[in-house]
Order: structure tokens, then C-alpha cells, then sequence
């Protein structure tokens, strides 16, 4: 029996797996089942055949699981998957169609949280090392595992973990932590993500909320807010702040070539999400361009005032805006903030606080890399087609691994693009936990191929 043979006699183990993962809630942003979960995690790799241990950095962080295994035919190459054991908050209960962590299972699916991201491809990976040690006794390279449990909160320690354990975590190659599949099965093959810049804006204007027929005297300080949100970005979505693209270098003839020939059906995508048009109104490569190359502002939560059923009428005393800055290579978070605080204060708007939550800068693997070749072969043996894409336009912290590891890293996954993460009734595919683990397996012998 070769690996990708015990990936098919042995699926229901991996779904047995995935379903107990899923079970062990791991909510970062409450801190609810962190420690739990990742030894339980450990416990996995161990069953698996993999060395685990839990890694600190200092008390109140969530630990990181390493797992090694050296190879005997090839212990000069060391290739590394990065993957988190940390999930979203599972609100609001009331919109899942089973409880969330219960990892049920339906036809070809299994709903839960954490299902795909990040629980469902980590499972990928620590199977396809099994089928390898079960069936040849051995792994194709060396194979390292950093696991960690802040990735939904913004990976604030990532950095000082790679900087602790530099030497451990060595690698010459890194599989990023999720891939997307698209609505025709086929992989798409991220070679880099967006930065992420998070603030909140606030003004208080009243110790107190207020009747609104105070409004002839008393400032609103919602109206506030709104007026200096508005001044951030026009109506295209174009960033406003001054010198905010100043360091952004145009896309490369061979990067338009990518996007160009990459696969997005625009019908399909208003279709998922009951949109009419895009942003700006944007078309065709336009629109491909955007999600590659394009940092955005974008508002992701507003609360002043009541926001309750029926009416109140009520001056709120302060208003508070959440907004995300999306980044693309060359901006740098720290930079960014202070662009901010200089475009707020010039336009008049000194009385708004800002506090910033995190931000992580963007990074991209050349396409030409050696490793990019290694990847695609294995997707494309495996799903038939896969398409590169030069930077996933969501983000993770691949910026510390490629400045302090000196690795690439490339992301390719079991992820359905609309299995709903983030969402209530998140879910995985069966069929592309199967191939994704089959591909993981092949990824690693064209990896320790010379």
C-alpha cells in the first residue's frame, strides 16, 4: 500500500479526528479551551507518529504545538506546515442548524467550527505524514509542524515565537495554514496575502447619553464620527490619507499575467454573497486585479447610541467605529498608524481617539521559485487544474516567516471558498479533505526532490 492508498482506507479515521478536534471548543478571543485544545492537538501528532510539544513564550500566551519528524532518506531539506489551532467565536448560536462544535456530519460534509479553518487543514497535514510512516516508514523530508492558538486574534506573538525558537523552527519551506478551492474544484494556489492594519476610532462628546431633543445644543458625537470617516476613503474605495500608496510598487508584467489567466466567475460570486455589482463597479480584470493588488478601508463595526428594537429616542454620549485596513507589500502597520493619526489631525479631527489593535505587514513568494513548481505539480496530479494566485486577498502573519525564517511560504488547502468561515454552519468537504491530504503527500516527495 503507498500513502495516498492509506489516505483512502483510512478517511474515516480523519474524519473521526476532525470531528473531536471540532469538539474541543478553542474560541482565542475569550479564551475559552486554548489550553485544552492544544494538547489535545499534541496528543494527535503523537498518535500519528510525530514528536509533539507545547511550546511558551510567558504566562497568559497561548502556547504553540511543535511537531517533528526527521526523515532518514532526505534529513537535509525541511519542509514546515503552519497551521492554527484557535477558531473564531461561534456567535450567534442561533443562526447554526446544529450546535457549533459538535462536528456533525452530513452527506459529504462536516459542519462545525473551526471545520476548515483552521481544524480541517491541519488534519490534512498530520494525515498525510501518518500515511507516509505507516506505509514507506519514513517522510520524504524532514517535516516540522508549528501549530499556534492567536491566529483569529491577529498571531500577536507569532513573531516572538519565530525569534525564540528560530533555530528550532528552521525550515526551506513553508505550507501556509489554509488554501482555497474554487466552485470548480480546483485549488487556487496562494503565493502571498495582504498586511492588516486594525484601529478603532472613538469620540465622546457627554458623561452620559441624552433625550435627542438636546440635539440643538448638544454635539452627536456619531455625526462626528461619521464626518471623519468619511474622509478616509471616497466612494471607489481609494484610500484618501495622504502618501498611504507612497512605498507600493506596481504589479509586475508576470504578476498581470497571473491574474489574467486566473479563473473568477463574477456571476458565481454576487450569486454567494446576493450582491448586484462591485465596488466601484469594477469589471473583469479590474476586479481580479483588486483582490490581488488593492488595499482597502473598510468599516467593520459601528456602535452608538440604541441599537435595540422599535425606537429611542436618544443622543448617544460617545460613538466608536472599528475599521480595517487591508495592506499590500511595502506598507508598513507602524508607518500606516501614523499616516492615520496626521490625515485626522489636519482635516480637523484631533478629538477622535485612536486605538490600534495590531497590524501585520504583507508578504508574497516570487512565482518563480523552485517550490512554487513542487506545489503545483502535486495539485495539479491530484485535482486535475490549479490556478496561482500571486496574494490571497485576506491576511496571517506569513510576513515574520519569510523575514526571520528566510522561507517561502505558499498557501494550498482543503478550503471550499464558500464553506462559510467566519460564518454560522461553517463547514468541510469531505471529498477535499481526501484530495488535499493526497496532495499534501505528493507535495512533500516533489519537495525532496533535488
Amino acid at each position: 500500500m503507498n500513502p495516498l492508498q492509506y489516505v483512502d482506507s483510512n478517511m474515516e479515521n480523519l474524519i473521526s479526528d476532525l470531528q473531536t478536534l471540532i469538539k474541543q471548543p478553542s474560541v482565542s478571543a475569550k479564551n475559552e479551551g486554548i489550553e485544552e485544545c492544544a494538547n489535545l492537538v499534541a496528543k494527535m501528532l503523537k498518535k500519528s507518529g510525530i514528536h509533539a510539544e507545547i511550546l511558551r513564550l510567558k504566562k497568559g500566551v497561548a502556547p504553540i504545538v511543535f511537531g517533528e519528524i526527521k526523515s532518514k532518506q532526505n534529513p537535509t531539506k525541511t519542509l514546515m506546515f503552519y497551521n492554527h489551532y484557535d477558531v473564531q467565536p461561534a456567535e450567534p448560536f442561533d443562526l447554526w442548524n446544529d450546535p457549533p462544535f459538535s462536528g456533525t456530519r452530513k452527506g459529504n460534509k462536516i459542519f462545525g467550527r473551526g471545520a476548515t479553518d483552521d481544524k480541517g487543514e491541519l488534519i490534512t497535514r498530520i494525515k498525510a505524514v501518518e500515511a507516509c510512516l505507516e506505509t514507506t516508514g519514513d517522510v520524504p523530508c524532514n517535516i516540522k509542524f508549528v501549530i499556534e492558538g492567536e491566529e483569529e486574534t491577529g498571531s500577536a506573538h507569532i513573531e516572538a515565537y519565530l525569534k525564540k525558537y528560530k533555530k528550532k523552527f528552521s525550515s526551506d519551506g513553508v505550507i501556509w495554514e489554509f488554501g482555497y478551492i474554487d466552485a470548480k474544484n480546483r485549488p487556487i494556489i496562494g503565493l502571498g496575502m495582504k498586511g492588516l492594519l486594525f484601529v478603532e476610532l472613538s469620540v465622546t462628546e457627554s458623561i452620559r447619553d441624552a433625550h435627542s431633543s438636546l440635539a440643538v445644543l448638544i454635539k452627536n458625537p456619531a455625526w462626528r464620527l461619521i464626518e471623519s470617516v468619511k474622509t478616509l476613503r471616497d466612494s471607489n474605495g481609494k484610500i484618501l490619507i495622504k502618501d498611504w500608496y507612497n512605498e507600493v510598487t506596481q504589479l509586475s508584467k508576470k504578476d498581470l499575467k497571473l491574474i489574467k489567466s486566473e479563473p473568477f466567475d463574477e456571476n458565481i460570486f454576487k450569486k454567494e454573497f446576493g450582491i448586484k455589482s462591485f465596488l466601484g463597479n469594477k469589471k473583469g480584470l479590474d476586479a481580479k486585479k483588486a483582490l490581488v493588488g488593492d488595499a482597502t478601508c473598510n468599516i467593520a463595526g459601528f456602535i452608538s447610541g440604541y441599537i435595540g428594537d422599535g425606537a429611542k429616542t436618544v443622543l448617544p454620549g460617545s460613538a466608536l467605529v472599528k475599521i480595517d485596513f487591508r495592506l499590500v507589500p511595502k506598507m508598513e502597520p507602524k508607518k500606516q498608524v501614523m499616516r492615520l493619526k496626521n490625515h485626522l489631525k489636519s482635516k480637523g479631527f484631533s478629538d477622535v481617539k485612536i486605538k490600534v489593535f495590531h497590524g501585520e505587514a504583507a508578504a508574497r513568494t516570487d512565482s518563480s521559485s523552485p517550490f512554487v513548481s513542487q506545489v503545483k505539480g502535486a495539485a495539479d496530479k491530484v485535482f486535475g487544474k490549479s490556478i496561482l494566485n500571486i496574494s490571497n486577498a485576506g491576511t496571517g502573519p506569513m510576513y515574520p516567516f519569510v523575514e526571520i525564517l528566510k522561507a517561502p511560504c505558499i498557501s494550498i488547502g482543503s478550503t471550499y471558498l464558500f464553506s462559510r468561515i467566519h460564518s454560522p454552519n461553517e463547514f468541510a468537504r469531505i471529498d477535499l479533505l481526501k484530495k488535499t491530504t493526497k496532495c499534501i503527500c505528493l507535495i512533500m516527495q516533489n519537495f525532496a526532490k533535488p
